[in-house]
């Protein structure tokens, strides 16, 4: 089997569940000291990965935004922000958004082959677009991504994304910070879709940190044997 980063998941979910709000354009699960830690853990990547729907919704930047940080990427060689990448079956993305605009780092859009030719067309000038052939199987992506030189990957979400790297066993390490307060409104998009996972009550995830950030708790698990060598090794 081909060689995959190590990749961690990372999301921030209301008490009940939730990304985010059907009535408010963009939700603000976390604070600024969860923000700044966000930021480090960026830092630390050689690719951040959101799916075509957060992308659209949320209209993300994904850089690193600390002056400090990005001049220590520069001087150990890497580029000041991480590659950036999504996943699009549909190809409906704006060339002009943030994820396309906002800085040098390289883009890669992952689509099937019954599309690659028009989002080629549409994003090739801004990104270049990787024709996985007849599925977005997130193996193949991972696999890809590692022989392209990304040896750490943040998955930033949405559900569907972190559902399929869950479900397929491709996860190494999840964060999952919890904001203080309730969506109550199930329109809203959940953490995860249905799926069968790895973790059940017969085999609970190991918990590997808890940690109180403002008004936020950080939880941290170990999904795979490969958390505790990256852990001593950073």
């Amino acid at each position: 089997m081909a060689d995959r980063p190590y990749t961690l998941l990372s999301a921030s979910m209301s008490l009940d569940g939730y990304l985010d709000s059907p009535d408010v354009r963009r939700l603000v699960l976390s604070n600024d000291a969860d923000l700044d830690r966000v930021d480090g853990v960026r830092a630390g990547c050689d690719a951040i990965m959101v799916g075509a729907t957060t992308l659209r919704n949320d209209n993300p930047r994904l850089l690193v935004r600390s002056p400090a940080r990005r001049r220590d990427r520069i001087e150990r060689g890497d580029p000041a922000t991480p590659v950036k990448v999504t996943v699009t079956s549909s190809g409906h993305l704006d060339p002009c958004a943030h994820f396309f605009a906002t800085d040098d780092a390289d883009k890669y859009v992952y689509c099937s082959d019954a599309a690659a030719a028009r989002i080629a067309a549409r994003l090739g000038a801004v990104a270049t677009v990787i024709d996985l052939g007849e599925s977005l199987d997130m193996r193949l992506i991972s696999e890809d991504l590692s022989a392209r030189g990304v040896n750490r990957l943040m998955v930033e979400g949405g559900a569907t994304l972190h559902t399929q790297f869950l479900t397929t066993g491709l996860a190494d390490e999840l964060q999952l910070v919890i904001a203080p307060f309730f969506v109550g409104d199930s329109r809203a998009r959940r953490f995860v879709l249905d799926g069968c996972f790895p973790w059940t009550v017969d085999r609970r995830a190991e918990l590997a940190e808890v940690r109180q950030v403002g008004d936020v708790v950080l939880t941290r698990y170990a999904l795979s044997s490969r958390f505790e060598a990256e852990r001593a090794g950073r």
